[in-house]
């Protein structure tokens, strides 16, 4: 058990806390610094970059406003969702997809925590050719996302599952020479 946790779950527990610390320092930060007033700006890289403190109770881009639990309840059921589908359909045992799956997970848990602290998620990077203002926890989910669609277009899906041990194939060979059917044998 120790050495599953280990190999399986420790690194993307790992990324999923340090995810949801960095969202939520820095969020409390721009509250600090910008809040309370929404719209308040402060230009970083000229007018390409800057913190712009918006209360986005909706979704990406600020879609679909003002019906925040019903996001905070999908939020929660894609997350689960996520971590299931990590430990029984993707290579778990890979780096690389137990990054990805922390940064999404960890970015999930960090704007369920604004959804349920503030009924909105505070986004305040305003990159000006971008559609929309986004957080840190949005940045990890994109990145945790291509990531991991990155590993699964390279390698493909027959290597989305996780390996097999030699046990299993012995189990179904006996099983499968088994005499399943009574009576099956006995015509001639």
């Amino acid at each position: 058990m120790r050495e599953e946790f280990r190999l399986r779950w420790a690194r993307p527990l790992a990324v999923v806390v340090a995810v949801i610390l960095l969202d939520q320092l820095t969020k409390a930060w721009i509250l600090q610094t910008l809040g309370p007033n929404e719209g308040t700006t402060r230009p970083l890289l000229g007018a390409w970059l800057s913190f712009t403190y918006v209360k986005n109770n909706g979704v990406a881009f600020g879609l679909f406003r003002g019906i925040p639990y019903f996001f905070t309840i999908t939020s929660i059921v894609i997350s689960i969702g996520a971590i299931l589908f990590y430990r029984f359909q993707l290579p778990n045992n890979r780096p690389w997809v137990q990054y990805s799956l922390g940064l999404i997970v960890g970015g999930a848990i960090g704007n369920i925590i604004d959804r349920v602290r503030y009924s909105y998620v505070v986004d305040f990077v305003h990159v000006r050719w971008f559609p929309g203002i986004f957080n840190l926890a949005d940045s990890a989910i994109t990145i945790g996302v291509i990531m991991l669609a990155g590993y699964l277009l390279l390698f493909g899906e027959s290597r989305a599952t996780a390996p097999s041990s030699p046990g299993d194939e012995t189990l179904l060979g006996e099983l499968l020479s088994q005499e399943q059917w009574p009576g099956r044998g006995d015509r001639q």
